[in-house]
């Protein structure tokens, strides 16, 4: 009586298009994926003699205050009263946050005065005026 010898079956992974696959993954990924901006609201800043860049961008906080009187605060809009609430909120979550105004050169002054006010109430003392340089 003889016995049949079995045959083994290769049981190796084809990876001769696993860099391919992986290259073609990288670009899907990079072309699908959306960047954004922040947009804010659309505002003429006021022009400045002499202006001062902010060094770090992680740590800041927009709040643009268009002509007619809307405010966002990092592209989301809210009301006078909203923003000592969401500004205390970021300075929670982050106490180094600098605060940068982007104002509207035809801004009310009231309501640049009424903001500055809510952010003092926040905590916020580490405040920035965004201006444009004049030529």
């Amino acid at each position: 009586m003889r016995f049949q010898r079995r045959v083994k079956v290769g049981t190796s992974i084809p990876t001769s298009s696993m860099a391919d696959i992986a290259f073609l993954l990288l670009i899907f990924f990079m072309v699908s994926t959306v960047f954004v901006r922040y947009r804010g609201l659309p505002v003429q800043l006021p022009w400045a003699q002499k202006i001062q860049r902010i060094e770090t961008k992680r740590n800041i906080t927009y709040i643009w205050v268009t002509a007619d009187g809307r405010i966002s605060i990092d592209d989301m809009p809210v009301r006078l009263p909203e923003v000592r609430s969401v500004v205390y909120e970021k300075l929670a979550n982050n106490p180094r946050i600098i605060v940068s105004l982007k104002c509207d050169r035809k801004a009310s002054y009231g309501l640049v005065s009424a903001i500055m006010e809510e952010l003092k109430k926040a905590g916020a003392l580490r405040i920035n005026f965004a201006t444009r340089r004049e030529h």
